[in-house]
């Protein structure tokens, strides 16, 4: 545009004979036109009042670049305990084999899981804590204790026989030690036929006892699932927990693709399978078994509230209030923003384009140059502005 101010300037008078002082003004004219500062501040002020917009309603982002992706979403990655559910579960069945009473099954169990903060094992320390005797009889004490992913947890307990090694795991991890049985697998089936996540208590040589745990659907999960679809966004559900679970889960809320049972690396694989499916994918989870779904998916969003710090360290947002409404929310808010980005660009372009043409024809005066630089920047701010008044 220098150049081009130059040229007007001395080529002007040569071709047309008109005073010298005319052209030069023209451009000066043109040089004020072409400052770029509404282009410049169009796309900032308008990211910076999406994120602002998003926070307001509980969504923390963790930059621009993850607000303008947003809009790219075509499938979602949903984590079911903790996120589809209220993450608050509660035993329901606790069954002994021969030879080992319920109350030793539940407070192995329990021994075992209070050195987790996962929510079915909370479930299972407050189902003890919760029996009249368990004042009188605390929780064993427990040595090398070791999480097991996607699989269970394992450790020595020192009862009051003396010390044994026990593990506590679902289906996968009983085959993996060869002990399932039959029985326990076909009892392990019917309990996870009701929506359940079912696990085992054993040691080296037997299953010890069965449990299962029943974990409520958050209410706005349904709503959740439905808004995605209205958006043509394909929500797929991926969880730890058995096949019959995940299906029964799913049925319920809508979700014709469920899949389980998964371990960390297997829900990595589920969300590089959907995006050479679909295209750009989020991954939605709370838990450290989310970790490397969540890095290796297009956009991560955590559960802020019942996320543990390994998912909110690894995800692009996060959801405070733990209301799955938010994922559609995220995905309305990143459309609007790229809307209003275009408005401000072709804005900021369109009225410098216009001047631009007004003064190469010797019609600009400088005061529209003005209003063509100054102008258009407060055109571009008060329209991305409007993005603070955002509600969903």
């Amino acid at each position: 545009v220098v150049v081009l101010a130059v040229l007007v300037a001395v080529l002007g008078p040569l071709v047309t004979g008109d005073p010298w002082e005319s052209w030069l003004y023209q451009a000066l004219v043109m040089l004020v036109i072409a400052c770029p500062c509404a282009l410049v501040v169009s796309t900032p002020v308008t990211v910076v009042s999406g994120l602002a917009a998003a926070a307001r309603q509980g969504i923390l982002i963790k930059g621009g670049v993850f607000l303008e992706g947003g809009r790219l979403i075509r499938a979602v990655a949903l984590d079911k305990t903790g996120t589809l559910t209220q993450g608050r579960p509660m035993l329901s069945d606790v069954e002994g084999r021969p030879g080992t009473p319920v109350d030793d099954v539940l407070r192995l169990a329990a021994s075992l899981d209070a050195q987790s903060t996962h929510p079915v094992a909370r479930a299972v320390v407050a189902a003890w804590r919760s029996q009249p005797h368990a004042a009188q009889h605390p929780l064993w004490r427990v040595e090398a204790f070791k999480n097991l992913p996607g699989q269970g947890v394992t450790a020595v307990v020192h009862t009051d026989a003396g010390a044994r090694q026990v593990a506590l795991g679902n289906l996968g991890l009983l085959s993996a030690r060869g002990l399932a049985d039959a029985t326990t697998q076909e009892r392990m089936t019917e309990l996870a036929d009701q929506g359940k996540t079912v696990f085992a208590l054993m040691d080296d040589h037997a299953v010890l006892g069965v449990l299962a745990v029943s974990d409520a659907l958050r209410p706005d999960s349904r709503e959740a699932v439905a808004q995605l679809k209205t958006l043509g966004v394909t929500p797929v559900m991926l969880t730890g927990d058995n096949a019959q679970t995940a299906r029964h889960i799913a049925s319920q809320l809508g979700i014709e693709d469920a899949r389980g049972p998964l371990m960390p690396e297997d829900k990595l694989r589920a969300v590089e399978s959907l995006q050479s499916t679909h295209g750009p994918v989020a991954m939605v989870g709370d838990g450290v078994n989310d970790g490397p779904a969540l890095a290796r998916a297009d956009i991560g969003l955590a559960m802020g509230a019942a996320g543990t710090a390994t998912a909110l360290e690894t995800a692009d947002v996060a959801i405070m209030d733990d209301d799955p409404r938010k994922v559609a929310q995220f995905i309305r808010l990143s459309q609007l923003t790229s809307r209003v980005l275009k408005q401000n660009i072709a804005l900021a372009l369109g009225i410098k384009a216009v001047f631009l043409a007004l003064a190469l024809g010797n019609q600009a005066t400088l005061w529209m140059a003005v209003f063509a630089d100054m102008g258009a920047s407060l055109l571009v701010v008060f329209n991305g502005l409007r993005l603070l008044r955002y509600k969903p």
